[in-house]
C-alpha cells in the first residue's frame, strides 16, 4: 500500500483498550507515550547499517541507503524468518532490522513509499538496506532501474525480550498504520 505523508498528528489515537486494541501487542497503553518516543527517534538523522556482519538493531532509528528487490524465481522459497516468499505480498530483507519490523519506506527519488514487513535477511551487497518484493518495487516505482536512494523508517520494531518499541517512522504514521504494525509485529515475532 502506497502512503503519502499524512499530517503529524494523524497519530494521535489516546486507547489501546477494547475492541480498537491490537490484538497480542504490548505497544504501551497511552499512545502519546508512543508519539515521545517515535518524535525522539525520528529527529535523529538517519544511520547507515554497517556490513554484513552488522548486529541486529532494535533502536527504531531512520536508515539510509539504497532498496533493490527480489526476483520472481525467488517465488514460494523460503526465507529466513520460515516463511514463504509471496512476490505479492509487502515483505523485505534487512540485515539489520528485527523480523516482524513494519517500516515505511520511501524512494528518495520520487517521493513514493511503502509499508513493508521483515521476514528475510539481505540483500547481501554493502549500501543496500532492503530488498523487497516486486509489488513493493511496483510501489516505490524502482522495477526498471533495479535499485534506488531509500530512507526506512521503523513503525514498530519488536525486542529482544518481547514487546515492540515504536520507530521514528511511527511519528508519521496514521493510527491504523500503527495498529496493523503491532498486530503483523506481534505475529511474526512469535
Amino acid at each position: 500500500m502506497a502512503c503519502g505523508e499524512p499530517p503529524r498528528h494523524a497519530a494521535t489515537l489516546n486507547t489501546t483498550t477494547g475492541p480498537e486494541a491490537p490484538t497480542g501487542s504490548t505497544l504501551p497503553p497511552n499512545w502519546a507515550e508512543v508519539l515521545d518516543v517515535a518524535e525522539a527517534l525520528d529527529s535523529l538523522p538517519p544511520v547507515t547499517p554497517g556490513g554484513r556482519r552488522a548486529p541486529i538493531d532494535h533502536s527504531g532509528r531512520k536508515q539510509v541507503g539504497h532498496v533493490s528487490f527480489y526476483s520472481m524465481s525467488f517465488e514460494r522459497q523460503k526465507m529466513a524468518s520460515g516463511r514463504r516468499f509471496d512476490p505479492n505480498a509487502d515483505n523485505a530483507a534487512s540485515k539489520t532490522l528485527p523480523f516482524g519490523t513494519t517500516a515505511k519506506v520511501t524512494n528518495l527519488e520520487n517521493g513514493r513509499s511503502a509499508i513493508v514487513t521483515v521476514e528475510d535477511r539481505g540483500p547481501a551487497l554493502d549500501g543496500r538496506v532492503l530488498d523487497v518484493s516486486p509489488k513493493v518495487a511496483e510501489q516505490l516505482d524502482i522495477k526498471e532501474r533495479g535499485v534506488a536512494p531509500v530512507v526506512v523508517a521503523p513503525i514498530a520494531v519488536p525486542q529482544p525480550g518481547g514487546g515492540l518499541k515504536p520507530g521514528a517512522g511511527a511519528a508519521r504514521a496514521t493510527s491504523e498504520e500503527l495498529r496493523r504494525a503491532a498486530e503483523v509485529a506481534a505475529t511474526i515475532a512469535r
